[in-house]
């Protein structure tokens, strides 16, 4: 067991913890201010030249050695749980029980991911033999996935262990074989610190090169850009606001060589309530909704805010039994200053907006988030597009419907989101099959009877959508799939044995 390590407030550059002239505090729900040096593009060109000055070492190591080196990352943030939590609460306002939760979730994501590069199935090797006798003759073709090169990766303020610094996007770049160069989050810049100590203790125990990992801390855009524009970067991983995220997608596509941006920029993640199990449990399912978005505080990106619910007295049990219990959910600290200031902006945008509200307004303090629920008709919620902005928080809109045509209507007017929900009975069979084609276009993943905000890290999962849920469809941040973001096919013709990679050599 350690001792409670020292947090120095420097950045993490190439196995040196150094300083900048910059400062900022940071933003706690608890406890005094810390002070941490605010990077740049001086210090993200440092951390970036480090990571292309990895690349050709880590890249040919073998997987073994890099599971090895995942593994001993999950060790060493187990051995600094107590302070992890510790700390983690005083900057986010989570719970103790969430956050060891969510300790065991990146930790078991960077065993699954050492689990995974061990098996060897992502790396997709093909092999055409030669068949030099063909007319025309073919050559010996040999494909196999490899490593894209250093990544850029934001930390999510909504997951301050599990999509940060050690979370699934910098797991799946090691697990590929990319260096990481990690932009610190200003949110919790103390537990970005001590995840950041994990990994150099693991880097130094595996003998991996130094510069396989760098964290920058800051709380501007300067370094975030500098980060995407940096020549040496060739790909992003991002989790955040649709604004920010377009923002940097736009200058990633803006470079002289474009890059890969994966960006999860949010989602509405829409509930459908099917008829025959609104009729059996409307007010159960009310409840469950209920619980579902105001789980951490509505802070999920796969939170349900929104749900079509036909209209008349049975969706009027579903609503009230939602209210009642939203209106008896006492205000909560939100993660950040700014994202509480966000939220309320929002609902008092759909205040403004001439909704029903169906919860009453809770005083809060400048920190907390109450439970804000608004309805609509279907026919206003088409009519009017600035409804569907994403309210980072506890707010959801439910949008009742007149008939199973209108509500098919509506979820064809759904931009890209990162689920989609049927609460549903055996009853509603038919009525569903005219939405799963509507939802498996708009969503990356399809629910039947649970609400989307547990994400399961597994071989099966999808965690991205169409956009603008994420900017690549083709790509989930969840799951083992998620390493194929950082990897590219590369075919190897006529080569020499000696030269192949070590995977590709002494196949038939």
């Amino acid at each position: 067991m350690l001792d409670a390590p020292l947090i120095t407030g420097q950045h993490l550059i190439a196995g040196t913890w150094v300083t900048s002239e910059n400062f900022f505090e940071s933003d706690p729900v608890t406890g005094d201010p810390g002070a941490y040096y605010a990077g740049g593009a001086d210090e993200i060109n440092e951390a970036a030249t480090a990571a292309a000055q990895a690349f050709p070492a880590y890249s040919q190591t073998t997987r073994e050695e890099r599971a090895a080196f995942l593994e001993k990352i999950a060790e060493e943030i187990e051995a600094r749980g107590a302070a992890l939590t510790e700390i983690a609460m005083a900057e986010s306002g989570l719970p103790a029980a969430r956050l060891e939760g969510e300790r065991g979730r990146t930790c078991g994501q960077l065993r699954l991911f050492a689990a995974h590069i061990r098996d060897g199935k992502y790396l997709d090797i093909r092999h055409d033999p030669a068949l030099p006798d063909r007319t025309p003759p073919r050559p010996d073709l040999r494909l196999i996935q490899r490593p894209v090169g250093p990544v850029g990766v934001f930390g999510a303020s909504n997951f301050p262990l599990a999509f940060s610094t050690a979370g699934g996007d910098t797991a799946s770049a090691l697990a590929a074989g990319c260096p990481v160069v990690y932009k610190g989050h200003p949110g919790h810049p103390g537990t970005c610190e001590l995840v950041a100590q994990a990994i150099a203790a693991a880097i130094q125990a595996t003998g991996m090169p130094k510069g396989v990992f760098s964290m920058v801390q800051s709380n501007t855009n300067e370094a975030g850009g500098a980060l995407v524009q940096h020549p040496a970067i060739k790909a992003v991983g991002f989790t955040g606001s649709f604004g920010g995220g377009k923002a940097l997608f736009d200058l990633a596509m803006a470079r002289p060589e474009p890059i890969p941006f994966f960006g999860e920029l949010g989602s509405l993640n829409p509930v459908f309530v099917l008829p025959a199990a609104l009729a059996a449990r409307g007010a159960e399912l009310g409840e469950g909704w209920a619980q579902s978005l105001t789980m951490g505080v509505g802070q999920f990106c796969t939170n349900p805010g929104l749900v079509l619910l036909p209209a008349g007295p049975e969706g009027d049990a579903f609503a009230e039994a939602a209210a009642g219990l939203l209106n008896a959910t006492a205000p909560q600290p939100m993660l950040t200053g700014g994202t509480a200031a966000a939220y309320a902006k929002g609902v008092e945008m759909l205040s403004g907006a001439g909704l029903d509200r169906l919860t009453g307004a809770q005083t809060c303090s400048l920190r907390e988030g109450a439970p804000a629920v608004f309805q609509v008709t279907a026919a206003d919620w088409m009519a009017r597009p600035e409804l569907a902005r994403e309210v980072f928080g506890p707010a959801g809109i439910l949008i009742r419907t007149s008939s199973p045509e209108e509500m098919l209507k509506v979820a064809n007017g759904f931009h890209g989101q990162l689920t989609a929900t049927l609460l549903m009975d055996d009853a509603d069979i038919e009525a569903a099959k005219p939405l799963v084609p509507v939802l498996e276009a708009k969503a990356g993943r399809v629910l039947a009877n649970a609400f989307p905000t547990g994400v399961e890290v597994a071989d099966a999962m999808v965690h991205g959508g169409p956009f603008p849920a994420s900017t690549n469809f083709g790509a989930t941040s969840v799951g083992t799939m998620a390493i194929r973001r950082f990897l590219r096919p590369v075919c190897y013709q006529n080569l020499p044995e000696a030269l192949l990679p070590a995977d590709l050599q002494g196949i038939a």
